[in-house]
């Protein structure tokens, strides 16, 4: 085939903006399978949110099965004890202005991270999925505790002798032990976020993976897609919205001004969901059930409310980003955290597939759609000649 052969073909080819529809890759960590419904390698993510702990889960992705009790008891283990974070690298959290975003922070401090393991420039499976378990493990520690430093506080210690990642989180972040419905939500809000197919982030992680760079590199790669408004950083947007409507009543004006001057409200909408976001329902039952603990109901009011009008005005469902935000509102976690307490989650489901694409790589390098100018060529009058032999003649 010539070149200008398989240009023809390239042009002719159908074109979907944003890869819609397209598929991009196999994968056996993930589905939302025709019903709609999302499935971590088979398991109904109902089951496991009602079920299962952010370990289980973790232990899931990486390793393929479900873990027998012994396997989790290990999770636990290693994920405490493998997360302390070298000094240098809070030492750099120090260096960072008290208004950084601590997305920012954190892709930074990840990047740093993959420096000071040992194990860095081995690729095989195993090697992969112990630095899985580093990364889960450290970034879990390094989002409370660069929140505390940068604004003058102590270096939180990282509590290995506390098994449950969802505690351990809540004690570095708060300084004091959490109440036990706190770490039961924040478990479930971290199994229902860990793993959502070939999202942005995770694609990014999969492409940076697909070029043979390391694992480290991938999660940067993925953080920083995760950051933006259009992804991850949704739910902190959503936390915004819902305290400008501020009541229930307010919502349905709030919403039909906002689409009338053609503005996106967050919350609502997904590529790929057409009647609703599987994780919607777990979630919106944590909100009622935490606003009724702590006499904050009207959060899901205002949801409930934004939901119906954005179901009537424009036929769009929730996603799971518009209870999310106010289920970590109310355990008094700060919005700014909301992205990478995400981050936290989706480590497990981001190198889950980092690992997977090296088992049978092949460099992610799709094609475009020239829409440019045709070839043109430079005008005889604005033509410089320079001679390498002499380069004083220019």
């Amino acid at each position: 085939m010539t070149a200008g052969t398989r240009s023809g073909l390239l042009a002719a080819a159908p074109y979907s903006p944003g890869l819609e529809g397209v598929i991009a890759g196999e994968t056996a960590v993930c589905q939302v399978d025709a019903s709609g419904m999302l499935l971590y390698r088979g398991y109904d993510i109902h089951d496991l949110a009602t079920r299962a702990t952010f370990e289980d889960v973790a232990w899931l992705l990486l390793r393929g099965q479900y873990p027998t009790s012994r396997e989790l008891e290990y999770m636990r283990r290693e994920l405490a004890e493998q997360a302390a974070l070298p000094d240098p690298v809070m030492a750099a959290m120090r260096l960072f202005p008290a208004d950084a975003h601590p997305i920012d922070m954190l892709r930074t401090g990840v990047s740093m991270l993959g420096s000071f393991d040992a194990e860095l420039k081995d690729s095989s499976r195993e090697a992969n999925v112990r630095k899985a378990v580093r990364l889960t493990a450290r970034i879990g520690a390094m989002v409370p505790a660069a929140w505390r430093v940068v604004r003058g506080g102590e270096t939180p210690r990282c509590f290995e002798e506390e098994p449950s990642f969802a505690r351990r989180f809540l004690t570095q972040l708060n300084g004091a032990q959490p109440p036990d419905w706190q770490v039961a939500v924040l478990d479930t809000v971290l199994v229902l976020y860990a793993e959502h197919e070939f999202n942005a982030s995770t694609f990014a992680a999969r492409v940076t993976a697909s070029t043979l760079s390391d694992i480290y590199a991938a999660v940067t790669s993925a953080i920083a897609a995760l950051k933006g408004p259009l992804h991850g950083g949704a739910n902190e947007e959503v936390m915004n919205l819902l305290r400008d409507i501020g009541d229930a009543e307010n919502a349905a004006a709030w919403a039909r001004d906002k689409l009338r001057r053609k503005e996106k409200v967050m919350g609502f909408g997904h590529r790929i969901y057409r009647s609703g976001d599987s994780r919607v329902p777990a979630m919106r039952d944590l909100v009622s059930r935490v606003g009724r603990m702590v006499n904050q109901p009207h959060w899901a009011a205002i949801c409930e409310a934004l939901e119906a009008v954005m179901s009537a005005e424009k036929g769009l469902c929730a996603n799971v980003d518009l209870y999310a935000a106010p289920v970590l509102h109310m355990m008094g976690i700060p919005t700014a955290l909301n992205t990478p307490i995400f981050a936290c989650a989706r480590t497990t489901g981001w190198c889950a597939h980092v690992i997977e694409q090296l088992d049978q790589n092949r460099l992610i390098r799709p094609s475009s759609r020239y829409t440019g100018p045709i070839r043109r060529t430079i005008p005889t009058a604005a033509r410089t000649e320079f001679s390498c032999a002499n380069p004083d003649s220019v």
